[in-house]
């Protein structure tokens, strides 16, 4: 039997759909499983023990070269490249975890049989598709991707994150750390300030107030986490009093994975390395402000969301005016929840 998964991004769906590939994999052990991604995802999936095959896509590569002169040729036939490798082995089940058209469009391509994904018309993508499972938008995206893999019969009787961290990513994180003077089996705390959405971010000056006083009064390092091109993290790290570590743009996702795994606790916004963090089993302290945590919060128990109760909350908004929703979160409280979560792991 061979099965293709389409998730392409972003990195927290990517996390959410985890526990789907463990549930097909349980039920289908024999199958061949490919799994479509695009290339800024996939070190998520790379080495998955329930995987038999990545194909990644440079789809936004693809766009750029297709528009520059001289790499049109190249970008051609590196296209085509991905379609042969994609149409290479006749699917007995394609799902689609996306739906949108981008996911769709490989749908199609791939030739499959059952094609499987969500009744929904967002994109035109439910026009691919010849088995359609109802969207329960009430359940965590865990779940409701977790309905996709019942529809192929799997009995998912425990949700199961796995993350291929290997021992290039411990050797990794752990030089990172010691040239820091940290042990990576000493105590610390991650923060992540960063968001895809504008209205997701906290206010820079907060978020070093509190590296601050988790330094101060914790007496813990703090180490913060960021893609490479990301200035505000070096704003944040430079309005710090004292020392913050600041890893931006050095770790890959699966070295992310493991220092999270490490870390004492994570201090997030809603966004992909939150989800990463949850999936690692570590306790996350996450803000909120224009999304639901029940529908996008850090999956499992032990957690703290903090987030306020406005009339407009959630929105689902990418850009607001006031981003009140985000502001009247206080460095006190933030501190307060770090405090509590930490005083629960030491008990």
């Amino acid at each position: 039997m061979n099965i293709l998964i389409v998730k392409l991004s972003a990195i927290g769906d990517v996390v959410h759909t985890l526990p789907s590939l463990s549930a097909i994999r349980d039920r289908y052990p024999r199958a061949h499983i490919t799994w479509v991604i695009e290339e800024a995802s996939a070190d998520l999936i790379a080495n998955h023990p329930a995987l038999d095959r990545v194909l990644v896509s440079r789809r936004k590569g693809w766009l750029r070269e297709l528009q520059r002169s001289g790499k049109t040729r190249p970008a051609l036939a590196e296209m085509a490249e991905f379609i042969r490798g994609l149409r290479d082995r006749s699917y007995d089940v394609v799902i689609d975890f996306h739906g949108l058209f981008k996911s769709a469009l490989i749908v199609a391509l791939s030739g499959g049989k059952r094609k499987i994904g969500y009744d929904s018309m967002q994109e035109l993508s439910g026009l691919f598709l010849n088995e359609k499972v109802p969207e329960d938008m009430s359940k965590h995206a865990v779940d409701r991707y977790l309905d996709l893999a019942r529809h192929l019969g799997a009995d998912p009787n425990r949700v199961e994150f796995t993350i291929a961290v290997d021992n290039d990513n411990r050797l990794r994180v752990s030089k990172l750390l010691e040239a820091h003077d940290i042990n990576i089996t000493a105590p610390f705390i991650a923060v992540n300030p960063v968001a895809f959405w504008e209205t997701k971010l906290w206010e820079d000056e907060k978020f070093a107030r509190l590296c601050d006083r988790i330094g101060e009064e914790l007496d813990i390092p703090v180490i913060i986490t960021g893609g490479g091109g990301e200035k505000r993290l070096e704003r944040i790290a430079g309005m710090t009093r004292g020392p913050c570590v600041n890893l931006q743009g050095k770790t890959t996702l699966r070295d992310l994975a493991y220092l999270y795994q490490k870390a004492r606790l994570v201090v997030t916004t809603d966004s992909g390395p939150m989800h990463v963090a949850a999936a690692m089993g570590t306790p996350v302290v996450a803000l909120f402000g224009p999304t639901d945590p029940v529908r996008t919060g850090p999956y499992g128990e032990g957690h703290r969301v903090i987030r306020k109760n406005l009339p407009c909350s959630p929105c689902f908004l990418k850009t607001c005016k006031t981003m009140q929703c985000m502001k009247e979160i206080s460095v006190d409280e933030v501190f307060q929840a770090v405090v509590e979560k930490i005083g629960n792991r030491d008990s």
